[in-house]
């Protein structure tokens, strides 16, 4: 059997694998029914709890992305766009590109100079080229979510101060986007310019809100709406929010916490063999050359790969928590 015919075979597996849990993993009738009645109940209910909670819902349903796109984006250029903001750097979607393609060429180089195993190198190249740099963004993405979440309840405490001095809402945002520091800042400053170039509040929120793709400015915007849609007192129900954050901070600072030593065990897991194998490569470099020549062992090795990436993606989601 060739390698193409073994990769054929184990193309096919997988293929199955993916229909079968697509098929036994469908929406349940049960808890269809059930949501049908929640609907029901939230639409003719006399209730001021339950009209309340249906403007919740039907404000977060408002704001969600449409569909695959990326908080409503028209193409995926548009999405890597918005991805490349969210980072806080000035890079731009064909500084990308050409990174991510001088990666792979020079990787893919690299290894055929030394493997001259032509698509063992056009994988490695392609993958390492394509998906370090889109690690990378991630990470300055992440580490941007979570400069803002520390400030924003800060941000918030500020909002109130100035709503209970007197100040309108739109005056309190100036205050934040000149008073606070980073990210945060920065945010609220697009948002008041938006304002002043006409577009209304609800609408520059909305902007800056499928921008970013954040839970917590989210819930910002929706109690914003809800206390324009029924009253009340917006600084009490801002302070409440502000706490609500707070707390919701802490519980995944616990989490982390809780979860550290599953993650580092993890880690140490799934880096294992790789560091294995390069010690021995390093050391007796003919014992596993093969890898690198014979079709069967490129084939093993590939097939080996694909479910260490199985058992990798597993973990990760086993100690990954949201809230």
């Amino acid at each position: 059997m060739s390698i193409v015919q073994i990769l054929l075979v184990a193309t096919g597996l997988m293929v199955m694998l993916v229909l079968g849990w697509a098929a036994f993993n469908g929406p349940s009738s049960a808890k269809e029914g059930a949501r049908r009645l929640q609907a029901v109940r939230y639409r003719h209910s006399e209730s001021t709890m339950d009209k309340v909670e249906a403007q919740l819902r039907k404000a977060v349903a408002a704001r969600k992305p449409q569909a695959h796109k990326i908080a409503g984006s028209e193409s995926r250029v548009a999405a890597l766009s918005l991805r490349l903001h969210r980072t806080g750097k000035t890079w731009t979607v064909a500084q990308y590109l050409y990174t991510s393609v001088g990666i792979a060429l020079f990787l893919t180089v690299l290894i055929f100079l030394k493997s001259k195993a032509v698509l063992l190198s056009l994988g490695i190249g392609s993958v390492i080229g394509f998906g370090l740099p889109h690690m990378v963004v991630g990470h300055f993405i992440k580490k941007r979510s979570n400069q803002f979440v520390i400030k924003f309840p800060d941000a918030i405490e500020l909002l109130v101060r100035g709503l209970r001095s007197g100040l309108p809402v739109t005056e309190t945002l100036g205050v934040v986007a000149q008073e606070v520091a980073g990210p945060v800042g920065v945010e609220f400053k697009q948002v008041t310019e938006r304002i002043r170039i006409g577009r209304t509040m609800e609408d520059a929120l909305q902007e800056t809100a499928d921008r970013m793709n954040m839970p917590e400015f989210s819930f910002f915007c929706i109690t914003l709406a809800i206390q324009r849609e029924t009253g009340g007192n917006l600084a009490e129900t801002l302070s409440n929010l502000a706490d609500v954050l707070r707390k919701r901070a802490q519980m995944k600072l616990k989490i982390r916490a809780m979860s550290s030593e599953s993650k580092a065990s993890a880690y140490i897991v799934g880096a294992l063999p790789f560091i294995v194998f390069g010690m021995i490569y390093w050391i007796n470099p003919n014992y596993l050359g093969g890898f690198f020549s014979d079709e069967r062992l490129i084939a093993v090795g590939l097939g080996g790969l694909t479910w260490m990436s199985i058992g990798a993606f597993i973990m990760a989601k086993m100690v990954s928590f949201e809230i």
